[in-house]
Order: structure tokens, then C-alpha cells, then sequence
């Protein structure tokens, strides 16, 4: 199994298919490098696809010192899958957890992003909500403990923004509650506590996200409640950025709509590769509704 290292010296698990430009997939919470396959199945017929296990994920290293994870961790360790697998720069897509990661890479290390793809992003982001998905999340990690992932998956592959999942294929969605089943509990636990529970408010990096210089897609199901707002916040303030919007879906929108999810992605990925992705023209920004002022 082909494994790199992070530049603190953990171990993570990756696979890498086709040529050309570099893509690297980053994963959400309850994915790991196999939630990516209908994407590498299509891309790498004309790029170099990228994924790898998060750690905590295995066959990626589970460390158990909770404090070497965290959301600097998670931006890093794309980073480190750059350097090892020497890549000056490349399409970034993240998911969820992933979205979050491929944000704050995008403003950390704005000469390693050739693009990036926000998906999902967004839980726990709201003000008012910021001490709920505190106690959410750690109530999720006790669970984990307390039933182990083989028992708890079930529940939370079943939560409000991924029914829409189970509805649309039954099936697609039986096999990502299995793999998510099949996660470390120890992992699960330490990635929901050090990553998901104490990642700053994207409300707190508004000024960050004006910096960011790649062309950036946002995308979110308008069914994704939490996302929605958040995706708003990140259109108005990176000036390089478009908004898809996936009608009647949820959560993991490249799962539930894969070839819309891919659509967009090749559209997108043509369009910055021919020099063609615009930055938004200020005129679009003015505090006047109708115009002629």
C-alpha cells in the first residue's frame, strides 16, 4: 500500500491514477479516498487524480495524541501530499471536512492552488450556532466510543442532510454507510474532537477569504441547511469565486449527483486551465439595486 509522509511524521494512505494536471480530492467526515471514485473513475481519463485517507483514517496512521489534530493539521497534510508526491500545484476539491481544509489551504498557500472546489462546507459556521455543534460533536465522539463505529455509522449516515442520500439511491447510500462503518472509532473520535469541534467560524475569516487569488467553486445542496448561509458568506467574499447550487440534494452532493457534481467540476476545471475563470468586477459589488447611479 503506497503511503507518504507528513511533515510531522505521520503516515498517509493515497492513490494516485491518470496523467496530466493534478487533481487531489480531500474527503469529508464520514468518506475517506474510496467516497472520491465516481469522480476518479471520470477524471482521470484526462488529469492526475489524487486522493488519500485523512489521518485517523485508516490504512492512514491513527495518532493517538489528540492535539495532532486539528484544522492547521488537516490544511498542512494537503500540503504534504503536494511536496511528497512533488506537485508545485494543483486542482484542489474538498468535501465537508475536506471543503473546510481546501478553504484554508487556499488562503495559507495561495502559490500551491491551481484551483479550488469548496463542496459542503459549512457545519457549525453560524454564530448562533457555534456552541450547539460544540455539543454535538463531542456528544458524537462519546458516541462513537461507547458503540464503536460498526454500531454508530448507522445513525449518523441517517441525519437530516443525508436522507436525501438514501432516497435518491438506495443503494449508493447502503454502500457509503458501510464504508463509514468499517472507519476507525478511535480515529472518528479524535478527528470529530481536534478537527470538526474546534475549527474557527468562517464568519471569523471573511478577511482571509478576500485574499484568495485560485478561482474557487463553491458548491452546496440547497437541502444542506447548514451549508447554505455559509456558501453565500464564501460567494460574496472570495472575488474569485461562482456558486452551484444542487437542487433537491443534501450533503454528499458528488455522491448523491455524480455526473451533475462531475459536469460542473469539468466545466470549471476547463475553464481555469485555458485562462479563462474570471474575478469579479467590482461594478457588481455596488450598493445600488437597479443601476444607472
Amino acid at each position: 500500500m503506497p503511503h507518504l509522509a507528513t511533515d510531522d511524521g505521520v503516515k498517509l494512505y493515497y492513490e494516485e491514477t491518470g496523467r496530466g494536471i493534478p487533481i487531489v480530492f480531500v474527503h469529508e467526515f464520514a468518506g475517506d479516498c474510496r467516497s472520491w471514485e465516481h469522480q476518479v473513475r471520470y477524471f482521470a481519463r484526462y488529469y492526475r487524480c489524487i486522493t488519500f485517507n485523512a489521518r485517523g483514517y485508516p490504512p492512514s496512521d491513527v495518532p493517538k495524541d489528540g492535539e495532532r489534530y486539528s484544522q492547521a493539521r488537516a490544511r498542512d497534510d494537503i500540503r504534504s501530499v503536494l511536496d511528497a508526491l512533488g506537485i508545485d500545484k494543483a486542482h484542489v476539491v474538498g468535501l465537508s471536512m475536506g471543503g473546510f481544509a481546501t478553504l484554508h489551504f487556499g488562503f495559507t498557500y495561495p502559490d500551491r492552488a491551481r484551483s479550488l472546489v469548496i463542496a459542503g462546507c459549512g457545519y457549525g459556521a453560524a454564530p448562533d450556532k457555534r456552541a450547539q455543534f460544540a455539543e454535538e460533536a463531542e456528544a458524537s465522539a462519546r458516541r462513537f466510543e461507547e458503540l464503536t463505529m460498526a454500531k454508530a455509522a448507522e445513525a449518523y449516515a441517517l441525519g437530516p442532510t443525508r436522507v436525501q442520500h438514501q432516497n435518491r439511491d438506495p443503494r449508493g447510500w447502503r454502500e457509503f454507510a458501510d464504508q463509514f462503518a468499517e472507519h476507525s472509532t478511535e480515529g472518528a473520535a479524535l478527528t470529530m474532537r481536534g478537527v470538526q469541534k474546534r475549527r474557527p467560524s468562517l464568519f471569523d475569516l471573511v478577511d482571509r477569504m478576500a485574499t484568495i487569488t485560485a478561482p474557487t467553486l463553491i458548491m452546496t445542496g440547497d437541502e444542506d441547511w447548514s451549508c447554505l448561509e455559509p456558501a453565500l458568506l464564501m460567494k460574496r467574499a472570495i472575488p474569485t469565486s461562482a456558486l452551484v447550487v444542487m437542487p433537491n440534494a443534501g450533503h454528499a452532493i458528488n455522491l448523491e449527483e455524480p455526473d451533475a457534481f462531475n459536469r460542473h467540476l469539468a466545466d470549471f476545471f476547463h475553464a481555469v486551465d485555458v485562462g479563462a475563470w474570471p474575478k469579479r468586477d467590482p461594478r457588481a459589488l455596488a450598493p445600488s439595486i437597479l443601476g444607472g447611479r
